[in-house]
């Protein structure tokens, strides 16, 4: 029978760490990013359909979610694994699961490789699913002191503030303003603006963004970019898809500057973060990841 791997399979057979690592081994052994064809887009009346296939190595996959932003979930759908040698189906894997455990995961990552020793304080933007996860997974890498949830709607905010609070992190609402405050910054939100102003960073603080994936959308500053080592999934989808990206180089900012390196120089060790200056990684959600982590999960049970 096609196994069947839910969300709670997967949250119980692959743990933060477990997933983080094998992001990493898959960029360091150079097996990832792998064959990751452009994700095709379908308009439907209730949103849109993604389908998104990858081979990592052995391993081929894809993905295939419906997005609808009026509904809770926003993202749901299926990811299918399958044998890179016979094509043959191997499991079917909750897609909404899967995208936050690799999504949250990435970005621990790239906080373990950018972040500094010491930072042990988070603000995360947004209430969703995302938010929740990417706080679990940054507490993997930089264990966490204090996480400030900054939302739109005080009841979704004081929400994620209990459930972290019950998940052992201390945690309270915050304003925008708070990433003065912090090491370590969220962005997890459907945002189309900025959402804070970087000029309020601390000099070494590392912010992450994964909200958006069209060019002509941002959750960060131009200024961040300009001045901060930015790190990206890779070059082709973030100046295809990430407006962060895309929309400071409008601004001016030049492509060498836009773009330091990708996560694959960062994770062998390529790149350093420029000391005194703000990090940044932005990440649109390739398919290589689900690969990678639906395979670790596959192994794990």
């Amino acid at each position: 029978m096609l196994r069947f791997i839910d969300k709670a399979t997967l949250e119980s057979t692959l743990g933060w760490v477990a997933a983080i690592d094998a992001l990493e081994e898959a960029l360091v052994s150079g097996a990832a990013p792998g064959n990751t064809p452009p994700r095709t887009f379908a308009e439907v009346s209730a949103g849109q359909l993604i389908l998104m296939p990858g081979e990592v190595g052995a391993q081929v996959g894809v993905k295939v979610v419906s997005v609808n932003p009026g509904h809770v979930p926003r993202i749901q759908g299926l990811h299918i694994a399958f044998d890179g040698t016979t094509l043959r189906p191997t499991a079917v894997i909750d897609a909404e699961s899967l995208t936050l455990r690799r999504t949250a995961s990435l970005s621990a990552l790239a906080v373990r490789r950018l972040a500094t020793a010491s930072s042990g304080s988070l603000l995360v933007f947004g209430t969703g699913p995302q938010a929740l996860s990417h706080a679990l997974a940054i507490n993997a890498v930089r264990p966490l002191g204090e996480v400030v949830v900054v939302g739109r709607r005080a009841e979704a905010t004081a929400a994620l503030v209990d459930d972290l609070e019950a998940l052992g992190l201390p945690a309270r609402s915050g304003t925008p303003a708070d990433v003065a405050a912090v090491d370590l910054v969220a962005c997890c939100t459907t945002a189309t603006e900025p959402l804070f102003d970087s000029g309020l960073l601390r000099p070494e603080a590392t912010v992450v963004a994964v909200g958006s994936h069209e060019p002509n959308v941002r959750e960060v500053d131009t200024n961040l970019v300009r001045r901060a080592t930015v790190v990206v999934e890779s070059r082709a989808s973030a100046l295809g898809q990430a407006g962060d990206i895309v929309l400071a180089i409008e601004d001016g900012v030049p492509e060498s500057d836009a773009i330091t390196g990708d996560l694959a120089e960062l994770a062998r060790g390529e790149l350093e973060p420029a000391p005194g200056t703000p990090r940044f990684f932005k990440s649109v959600g390739e398919a290589w990841c689900d690969v990678v982590v639906a395979s670790a999960a596959i192994q794990g049970g």
